[in-house]
């Protein structure tokens, strides 16, 4: 047989084994504290983590739907590891997010309650008219508020400040600009296979340089990091559940407000997302945090969401060159034409839009 297949049939079996030894340590784990009846895979996302939908008895209310979380075991920090510690504080302060109902950090399990299928982005799917797209969006806008002005640092305990390294950590220049550095080799030069010119390389990353030095230069809230329709939960009965917050760091507000109006799986008009902007200041006015600089606030907007949609498109690149999952890439037409779009308000970015535009399009 020849040794690279050989290879590569060995990775095979090793994977196999892998999940094979995790659905039984799952199924131990669960067997410990409740009746298991069924235990069902579901749909990944793009992170590496796996989730396992449970059918287990309630004692004498009949079955109960729960969903297990596993990830790489988290012995060595237990309760500390981001997602735990976030969740506790977010929970804490008022943010509606999955309740954690129990976990075994030797094998990497998490056990969640089941806030079922429905993401915004499939809720959204079923709008008849743009008023009720924007009552969606309003809610999905005051979850975020409620986010930006009742957690973080000031309103954390001792533990929750030494255990959350989210507040540690923050969207400054030399972060914002890795992330556009990830972009350019993951898109440009590894999935388009572009050899971009010195000259054009000096353009491209000056643009980038001044823009992420006054993103940075901003005040910061504690930031969700990845607020987007797929990441917003709409449940039976209305919950609108923030989910995969492990990543928050401390940023300037527009970094969510972009992420979710600026979507690279849902198009706003930009009627529509003026009226969006415009409620988040009301609703941070109301809540104590009122926005001074309308016209800075709205630059910043269209600035942090050139950056955000910039780097999800590395994002998407480097889900196919590393995972080899291409499932991504039908979402990068729509994200450039979001950063092009928003250029195009900013003559002081018209070189940096036309390389972007040239060595995508040509």
């Amino acid at each position: 047989m020849n040794m690279k297949i050989k290879s590569v049939l060995d990775e095979v079996k090793s994977a196999m084994d892998a999940q094979m030894r995790e659905e039984q340590g799952m199924q131990s784990f669960l067997e410990r504290s409740r009746a298991i009846q069924s235990i069902e895979k579901m749909p990944g996302d793009a992170s590496t983590r796996r989730y396992y939908r449970v059918k287990a008895k309630d004692g004498d209310h009949g079955l109960r739907s729960l969903v297990v979380m596993a990830m790489e075991p988290f012995e060595e920090k237990g309760q500390s590891i981001p997602f735990l510690s976030i969740q506790k504080h977010l929970k804490r302060n008022g943010v509606d997010v999955p309740e954690v109902l129990d976990f075994d950090a030797r094998q990497g399990f998490i056990l969640l309650e089941d806030l079922g299928d429905t993401t915004l982005l499939r809720s959204l799917q079923e709008v008849s008219d743009r008023s009720q797209e924007r009552v969606f969006f309003e809610k999905a806008i005051d979850a975020v508020v409620n986010l930006h002005v009742a957690t973080g640092p000031i309103h954390a305990d001792e533990a929750e400040r030494s255990s959350i390294e989210g507040f540690k950590l923050r969207f400054d220049e030399e972060k914002l600009l890795w992330e556009v550095n990830f972009t350019i080799e993951h898109f440009y030069e590894k999935h388009l296979q572009r050899k971009i010119t010195e000259e054009d390389m000096r353009i491209l990353k000056g643009g980038f340089t001044r823009i992420c030095a006054e993103l940075a230069a901003e005040p910061t809230v504690f930031t969700h990091r990845d607020y987007h329709s797929r990441n917003i939960m709409v449940t039976s009965t209305g919950r609108f559940v923030m989910i995969d917050f492990q990543d928050a760091r401390m940023g300037p507000p527009q970094y969510d407000l972009a992420s979710l109006l600026r979507d690279s799986y849902y198009q706003l008009d930009e009627t529509q997302i003026q009226h969006l902007t415009r409620y988040y200041r009301e609703q941070m006015g109301k809540r104590g945090a009122p926005v001074q600089d309308v016209a800075r606030f709205d630059r910043l907007f269209d600035l942090m969401a050139v950056q955000r949609n910039f780097k999800a498109i590395g994002s998407f690149a480097s889900f196919l060159n590393r995972r080899g999952n291409p499932a991504y890439l039908k979402f990068i037409g729509n994200t450039f034409e979001n950063i092009r779009r928003n250029l195009l308000k900013y003559p002081e970015f018209s070189r940096l839009r036309e390389v972007l535009y040239q060595y995508y399009y040509f």
